[in-house]
């Protein structure tokens, strides 16, 4: 047993989450309120038999307990797996760095920290900040905001830093290495200066770099620490660190271009926005804000600038969640109450429009009431897409309208919802004056859930397998399928992270849905992984087929579907027998058989859960036929 399996082995997820949120017994099950989403009815449930945890309302996921920690957190699964590892008694293996190097990178942090004090002193004292100090207090940044933030002025000097620094005992080259030197002909000199500075922090709260913009006509008017073995501002937000409980309890992180966006924001009591420090939003950028929401908010400049990367914004969004597979089944109620499943991005991407010649920081210090309608009504950013996509061509002549359906129709493939994509289609056609029914032939359909091959149609299954350990070897199985198989890279870019319950078994398949080559998927994992990975490159797997290969992949996961959707109709029973102990059999199944629509909450959310349970009923009865067809072929995957 390695030391993640030991860790869950000795945690009881009940009581991990109970930490949490107030958990309420209900059978075999525990259940609260989902504490990812605003809910009135109970949709959260915790299974101590297999120590896993779902939401059956808006979010639709679930997992063991590191996959909670971590959500809840908005952490990474080695620092879950850190947290979680005393309150387990067990001891992790030492993976750090070397001391001589994790000694170095502290002494780049504390270098950068001497710097932003010192840069602070040097604003709100008497001496060079005045012009700094006139400028924040011009944009209505009062002393506790600046305090707060550590904001500073860097003096217009080419050695003041330098020397103030190295007289504290740090060397040239660690100031160079830390990005507050520059290499020139006459040796090194201050990178900053005559700036006003902003500390730039990692969500640990080290210092890990700066912004400085200019108070003269210095070019550029922004200026950031270069790349450095602790500062890429590609993978970095500013202000996240100080942002992510705000951004949980808001359910919302809102992306602004500007550092003075964000600390006018916070100063305004606005604590979810944070910045791209000048940069176009990044695959990482999305990828660290998704640890705390997946609603995100790009609230940019109003001009071209910012509606350009309002573009790029929406296409580095669906290209994350393209090439990271960062997508996930949720359950949505139909018409008739009753549950589908569909895909939907993992990030659900808005925009918010910003009026003619304002900024952020313009509109939050004016009118923060303006500020919290333009994020509240936000719009989805297809909508935004299309508007846009409206203004840029000229929809009068034939080329135009061709070129607006060839940049609208691809962001069309992603949508499985029936409803929402005719809505978007219909859109189109009016906008490019072709039919509907061709704009529909012409986008790229998604294969829907468990569409892959199934067993018995044009080959056999493959040779049983023996999976004695249930749902948790099945994970292992399709994760060794892929790494075995590379042209499996299709399909398995099309299962969710979702379907597989534990935590590391998800990393991986993030991982590797990254990148298919296996060197690349190990780079890409924590070390304390570094084990499960190989079990599953070594897998003694039979010797499958093309075809054979492909029909074991379907097989899996259509059974670990099975196992999602019993477990979903398990949590429904055991919360629809305590609610017929409260409301009375009788009075729930006459409420259940009436069509007129119920006014009791109590009652309408009863029929609900009666209405979801004989719908996993009905799904499981179409797999067990299935499983049914299937005896007349070889055993697949047990």
């Amino acid at each position: 047993m390695n030391e993640i399996e030991e860790i869950k082995a000795r945690l009881d997820i009940v009581d991990v989450i109970g930490q949490y949120v107030q958990l309420k017994k209900a059978g075999r099950t525990f259940k609260a309120n989902c504490p990812f989403h605003t809910e009135k009815t109970p949709s959260f449930v915790v299974t101590p038999e297999r120590q896993s945890w779902h939401c059956f309302g808006a979010c639709g996921t679930g997992g063991d307990v590191f996959s909670f920690v971590m959500r809840k957190e908005g952490i990474e699964f080695g620092e879950a797996l850190r947290m979680l590892a005393p309150r387990a008694g067990v001891t992790l293996q030492e993976r750090r760095r070397p001391p001589e190097e994790e000694e170095k990178r502290e002494r780049l942090y504390a270098a950068n920290e001497a710097a932003a004090r010192r840069f602070h002193e040097l604003l709100t004292g008497d001496g060079p900040g005045k012009a700094a100090r006139e400028y924040i207090e011009g944009r209505g940044i009062d002393a506790a905001t600046a305090e707060s933030f550590l904001l500073g002025y860097a003096p217009d000097s080419w050695d003041d830093t330098r020397d103030y620094l190295k007289e504290r005992g740090y060397t040239e080259e660690e100031l160079m290495t830390a990005g507050l030197l520059v290499e020139g002909e006459r040796g090194a000199y201050d990178r900053f200066r005559n700036r006003l500075t902003f500390p730039i922090r990692d969500l640990k709260g080290r210092f890990v770099g700066f912004g400085a913009r200019a108070l003269d006509d210095s070019t550029p008017k922004y200026l950031n620490t270069a790349l450095t073995p602790i500062f890429d501002k590609g993978g970095m937000l500013y202000g996240l660190e100080r942002s992510q409980e705000s951004i949980r309890s808001e359910g919302c992180v809102v992306i602004v271009e500007g550092y003075m966006d964000v600390i006018a924001a916070h100063q305004g009591g606005f604590g979810n926005v944070v910045a791209t420090m000048g940069t176009s939003l990044t695959e990482r950028q999305v990828r660290a804000v998704k640890r705390q929401t997946r609603n995100v908010v790009l609230a940019l400049d109003s001009d071209t600038a910012g509606s350009e990367a309002t573009l790029r914004g929406h296409e580095v969004v669906e290209e994350a969640l393209r090439q990271g597979g960062d997508r996930e089944t949720v359950p949505v109620v139909s018409w008739r109450g009753l549950v589908r499943y569909q895909d939907a991005t993992s990030v659900e991407l808005k925009v918010a429009v910003l009026p003619e010649g304002n900024d952020p920081d313009d509109v939050i210090r004016s009118d923060p009431d303006a500020w919290r309608e333009l994020v509240a009504t936000a719009r989805p950013v297809l909508d935004y897409r299309f508007e846009a996509a409206g203004e840029r061509h000229d929809l009068n002549s034939p080329r135009g309208r061709s070129e607006a359906v060839q940049e609208l129709l691809p962001l069309l493939e992603p949508l499985t919802d029936p409803v929402i994509r005719a809505h978007y289609l219909q859109r189109l056609s009016r906008m490019s004056l072709v039919k509907e029914e061709e704009l529909s032939r012409m986008v790229t359909r998604r294969p829907s859930r468990g569409q892959a091959a199934r067993p018995g149609e044009t080959v056999g299954a493959p040779p049983a397998l023996g999976d004695t350990r249930g749902g948790s070897r099945r994970e292992e199985f399709l994760l060794a399928l892929l790494l075995r198989h590379p042209h499996l890279r299709e399909a398995g870019l099309e299962v969710p992270e979702g379907l597989l319950w534990d935590s590391g078994a998800r990393e991986i398949l993030a991982a590797w849905k990254r990148t298919p080559d296996k060197d690349t998927v190990k780079e890409g994992l924590t070390e304390e992984l570094n084990g499960q990975f190989e079990r599953l490159v070594n897998w003694r797997l039979p010797e499958y087929g093309t075809k054979e290969a492909e029909v074991a992949l379907a097989d899996c996961r259509r059974r670990l579907e099975r196992r999602e959707t019993e477990a979903e109709r398990q949590a429904l029973a055991s919360m629809l027998s305590e609610v017929e102990e409260e409301l009375g059999a009788s009075k729930l199944a006459e409420a259940a058989a009436s069509e007129e629509e119920q006014t009791d909450e109590a009652v309408k959310a009863a029929v609900g859960l009666h209405r979801r349970e004989l719908e996993t009923g009905l799904i499981l009865h179409g797999s067990d036929r299935e499983d049914g067809d299937e005896a007349k072929a070889p055993p697949g995957v047990t």
